[in-house]
């Protein structure tokens, strides 16, 4: 196991910092809950740029707690996408290159486990409180195709967040 230095310890408290201010700005603002799951998940990826998998761990795990704790206790539900998938997702990326998982087979994947994911918070949140027939018995059809479809682009996405983070890392650090 990697021994942290001083450095790894300050990306993680930073992404940690970071992705916790964002969860927390999009529990409180409903427009602002995807743009939060986002921008935390690219906060995230700052210990994973110096692979520290220890750091982002504590980060991940102190980011869920932060949250819970300055009032997602009351909207459980909008934080529970980030615990399942999108918190996780840099990790899953990162973990994909190191052991070279063939791209498309990982991608495929990790769509399911988002279509799953995006079930599951449907099934919980919405299923429940559904006036419209029609769309609860198309619901798993509509996240297969729209959720996979979005998924794609969404994994595409951070790869290149992924690229600009590790730049932007390897140009502050003095090695």
């Amino acid at each position: 196991m990697k021994k942290l230095t001083a450095h790894d310890i300050a990306l993680s408290a930073l992404a940690c910092a970071l992705a916790t201010i964002f969860m927390t700005l999009g529990i409180y603002f409903d427009l602002f809950l995807f743009t939060g799951y986002l921008l935390a998940c690219i906060a995230l990826m700052l210990p994973l740029s110096r692979s520290c998998y220890l750091g982002y761990a504590l980060a991940y795990i102190a980011t869920c707690g932060l949250t819970l704790i300055f009032g997602a206790i009351s909207r459980f539900w909008d934080l529970l996408p980030f615990i399942m998938f999108f918190g996780l997702h840099p990790l899953i990326n990162e973990l994909q290159l190191k052991i070279k998982i063939n791209r498309w087979l990982a991608c495929g994947i990790k769509a399911i486990w988002f279509d799953g994911t995006m079930y599951i918070i449907w099934r919980f949140i919405f299923g429940m409180t559904t006036t419209v027939p029609w769309l609860d018995k198309y619901m798993l059809p509509i996240i297969l195709v729209v959720g996979s479809g979005f998924f794609i682009f969404y994994d595409y996405a951070m790869y290149k967040w992924r690229a600009a983070v590790n730049v932007l890392v390897k140009r502050i650090s003095k090695k």
